[in-house]
């Protein structure tokens, strides 16, 4: 098959997430709005004004097949990106072989990497001495190591790299996969983002920037993308991880197909280190170049998956920018933001948010963007408040915009 032709479809899927650790909870979750944002546990936030986040609670690595002695050596992002990466092989059923592995990949990456690795390393160096400091330190904390972990669990011998683009890195991960697979450099490939970066250094700095809410009250009600009172994101952490693979290398062995991939589009919006085009311009260009690299027209699209992370810059540049793209069809648009329940998990939003589009387009719910109870006139657009909605979706676009003005789009369609 010429290159160029090849088709590229999802047949596993992984979610480590703080509303599900499998596909099945985290789904059950999204669709029924259900948060998991609470308050801070992981290390003493008396110090600090704000004191919610959307924590992974209950995780075993080991559950995962990851030893005791590999999780001292594993920084958490890391045993987040093999235990979902597990989920996926399971998922799919594929068989890694000595004959096929030079022909698999992966880009599993992180826009963080080790941060609590660190900040830890970091202590010891500080109060014990530089001979204290541990030699698995720097393969721990460094942000490639999710995709070389992956490779060496799986036997992935094929392209092995990791994407660094803040909040786009997991749709970054596996539209650039798309690519390696369309035009023949592999078959198969684990794509994704992992990220646990709920540490005392990465919190103040999103908290100093004022980039996170320190809104008070019951912390499930504290994300509300499009909201007129919304006033920042709500950090979170976790991995997806998608097997995609070559559609007649996945029939040929019978795989399970959940949807196939058929767009991706990525641009910069050259503006500013954080704040997006005040008039969407960039992310705009990036669903534009989606639907060109699609074939699809903005009005096949039934439901879109907004960045949306509840940040009063972020959120309004999205919404001109849906609106500059489909125009007089905008209003037929279903779009919600699921960072409402389940916070912003940085370079893995991207990933998860895909497994999201996929499950809305399997079962045909509309995930619905809760705590949006104050409509913003300038943010007029049909964001699902609230309660899911049943439509049969056949396309379905998941936007992820990160700093350094880097902008991705991807767009999945339902298999049949």
């Amino acid at each position: 098959m010429e290159s160029n032709n090849r088709r590229v479809v999802i047949t596993g899927m992984g979610v480590i997430s703080c509303v599900g650790k499998t596909v099945d909870t985290f789904w059950d979750s999204i669709s029924g709005g259900k948060s998991g944002i609470g308050i801070l546990e992981c290390f003493d936030s008396t110090d600090f004004d704000v004191k919610i986040a959307g924590e992974i609670k209950d995780f075993n690595a080991e559950d995962y097949g990851i030893s005791k002695k590999e999780v001292r050596r594993l920084d958490r992002y890391l045993q987040f990106a093999l235990a979902a990466s597990e989920l996926a092989t399971q998922d799919s059923k594929l068989q890694v072989t000595d004959e096929n592995c030079e022909r698999f990949g992966a880009c599993v990456s992180s826009g963080i990497g080790g941060m609590s690795t660190f900040e830890a390393q970091h202590d010891i160096l500080m109060h014990q001495g530089p001979s204290r400091v541990s030699p698995f330190f720097i393969p721990m904390m460094i942000a490639n190591m999710s995709s070389g972990h992956v490779s060496l669990r799986h036997n992935l011998k094929g392209p092995n790299f990791c994407i660094i683009t803040a909040c786009a890195t997991g749709c970054h991960s596996i539209g650039e996969s798309f690519h390696i697979i369309k035009r023949g450099d592999a078959d198969v490939m684990y794509a994704g983002g992992t990220e646990a970066s709920i540490t005392k250094s990465a919190y103040s700095g999103f908290a100093n920037m004022h980039a996170i809410s320190k809104a008070q009250g019951d912390p499930k009600t504290v994300s509300r993308p499009f909201d007129l009172n919304r006033n920042g994101f709500v950090m979170s952490e976790g991995c997806g991880v998608l097997i995609l693979e070559e559609l007649e290398h996945a029939l040929a062995r019978g795989a399970k197909i959940h949807a196939e991939i058929v767009g991706f589009g990525m641009t910069a919006d050259a503006n500013h280190i954080t704040n997006p085009c005040p008039d969407g311009n960039g992310a705009a260009r990036a669903m534009k170049m989606a639907l060109r690299c699609s074939g699809l027209q903005p009005d096949d699209i039934g439901y879109l998956n907004a960045h949306g992370t509840s940040t009063p810059l972020g959120d309004l540049a999205e919404t001109l920018a849906i609106k500059s793209i489909f125009a007089d069809k905008v209003n037929d648009l279903h779009i919600s933001s699921t960072k409402s329940i389940m916070g912003h998990a940085l370079g893995a939003a991207g990933a998860i948010e895909s497994v999201a589009c996929i499950m809305a387009m399997k079962t045909g719910i509309i995930p619905p963007t809760i705590n949006y109870e104050t409509p913003d006139p300038e943010c007029d657009l049909n964001y699902t408040p609230n309660i899911a909605v049943k439509k049969e979706i056949k396309y379905a676009m998941n936007n992820s915009f990160g700093f350094g003005g880097q902008n991705a789009v991807l767009i999945y369609k339902k298999y049949e």
